[in-house]
């Protein structure tokens, strides 16, 4: 798209004509298709504009810097060599190895072997991808040497230009993202928001927190010393997103994006600082004042959480991974957590239960971490139903739940037979990922209750965080206020 600024152009890459700012004439909109090079060429030679900008439109873009820059487009931003150091793999991990920045172990490899030998030398689940991939696709958490084995011989035939890369997947890990703005390898603007699910579930799916409320000061400042050195040593210009894993005390980078993220709105909106403007003023060189505001400690807190269409995907498995697949987000502000997050489910079509409540939990590990959400359950005064060892756990520990028997049992009551008969309006499947058994009966049930409409839960954490939600709030309870009068809180405090 051709932007007009005081008959100055510069062309602006951007995968979705509706995420265009309308600040621009609509008369200025050129016809949007595949973005492959050849026609953002054309394009570039038809307006001949001041220059290109491609940190706006996703991953396809930054796969066209190059050889836009070869064919001698101006890029504005950050240059399509530093960019190429960020994602290509080997480049960006002696990057962080330079920087003495930890990583997970990694390696790539085109030699099924040499890739299991890999993953049992730094210890199963590891997690499998190309390069240059798209929203996490053909992404893939593996925590055996046969689907490791299954994962490489069909990705092999998907991307044979890029060989795959194995890493150490780091269980029970809090994910952590970082937003930025800089200009010439200064970092001028900064923030970091938290996933409520743990690491493994893609940041397009994730439910994220802002400002976070589990992260230690000392966290956040490491995190800003990694943004520090990593702008400048590839002397960033504009906006970039960096994805971290926290555990143990210890930072580890996952990845950095040298392109606004899909949480540059959120975050623009909850801090009331405009992210984008920031970026578009580093590519021109304007002055930019560094942001020392304290975002950590903000008088309110949004949540934003993906919306899902499986009910409309005939046969897809409604579970999150490490692919995306939402189909839209939705943000909400509340004066705790609890309030903003709440908010944010019931607005993407989330209800609070009313009927029944449907719970199996995979693997003793889970099951422990569960009972505590199941205790507060009590307080609803609905009954639970649960497969046959959630069913026992709950049972023993002073929760009273119906055993219901799996669908390959044949026997009755069986789950879907109480999920027609609408018994139940939420359904808890947290699966133990370490285990290959009743992997089709976790499916059916998932599955079952989509087609029913039902609130659906499949990840521990956000499980837990609705239900201590729906157990310590009231509807009528909820602050109803404007965008503008939390922006004046923060004002005000």
């Amino acid at each position: 798209m051709a932007l007009k600024d005081n008959n100055k152009q510069s062309i602006v890459i951007n995968c979705n004509p509706e995420t265009v700012s309308t600040d621009y004439d609509i008369s200025d909109r050129l016809y949007f298709e595949e973005l492959t090079f050849e026609r953002i060429a054309d394009i570039y030679e038809f307006e001949n504009p001041t220059g290109v900008v491609i940190s706006v439109g996703g991953q396809t873009p930054n796969n066209r810097a190059q050889s836009l820059k070869n064919y001698g487009c101006h890029i504005l931003g950050t240059d399509p060599v530093d960019i190429d150091r960020a994602e290509d793999r080997s480049k960006f991990s002696a990057l962080l190895d330079e920087l003495n920045i930890k990583q997970p172990p990694w390696n790539k490899f085109i030699n099924i072997f040499e890739a299991i030998k890999f993953a049992k030398k730094v210890g199963f689940p590891v997690l499998i991808r190309p390069s240059y991939v798209l929203s996490g696709s053909s992404m893939k958490i593996c925590h055996n040497d046969i689907e490791l084995q299954k994962y490489i011989t069909n990705a092999t035939n998907v991307s044979q230009e890029y060989p795959v890369t194995v890493s150490k997947f780091i269980l029970e890990a809090k994910e952590i993202e970082a937003d930025c703005v800089a200009e010439r390898g200064v970092l001028k603007s900064f923030i970091v928001s938290e996933h409520v699910e743990h690491a493994g579930v893609h940041s397009g799916d994730a439910s994220i927190i802002l400002p976070p409320k589990h992260l230690y000061t000392d966290t956040v400042q490491r995190i800003r010393k990694i943004a520090e050195d990593i702008a400048k040593a590839l002397s960033i210009t504009g906006p970039f997103n960096m994805q971290c894993l926290a555990k143990n005390n210890q930072v580890l980078v996952i990845e950095v994006n040298l392109r606004a993220s899909r949480t540059f709105p959120f975050i623009s909106k909850v801090i009331g600082v405009n992210f984008i403007k920031r970026a578009t003023d580093a590519f021109f060189h304007k002055d930019i004042p560094k942001t020392n505001d304290d975002f950590m400690h903000l008088p309110y807190v949004a949540a934003k959480v993906a919306q899902f269409s499986f009910s409309r995907l005939t046969g897809a498995d409604p579970i999150l991974d490490v692919e995306m697949a939402s189909t839209g987000e939705v943000a909400c502000f509340g004066n705790t957590v609890e309030e903003a997050f709440l908010l944010a489910e019931l607005s993407v079509g989330g209800v609070i239960p009313k009927k029944g409540i449907f719970v199996s939990i995979g693997g003793d590990k889970n099951k422990q971490e569960f009972l505590e959400s199941a205790k507060c359950l009590i307080t609803l005064n609905l009954p639970i139903y649960a497969t046959e060892g959630t069913a026992k756990l709950l049972n023993s520990n002073g929760v009273k739940a119906k055993k219901l028997y799996k669908i390959h049992e044949n026997k009755s009551p069986n789950i879907v037979e109480y999920f027609l008969e609408g018994k139940a309006d939420m359904v808890v499947n947290v699966i133990d990922r370490t285990a290959n058994k009743d992997v089709h009966d976790g499916y059916e049930i998932r599955r079952s209750a989509v087609d029913q409409n039902m609130m659906l839960f499949t990840n521990m954490q956000k499980a837990s965080l609705f239900i201590k939600v729906i157990t310590t709030l009231k509807l009528d309870d909820l602050p109803i206020k404007s965008w503008d009068e939390y922006l004046q809180m923060r004002q005000n405090a």
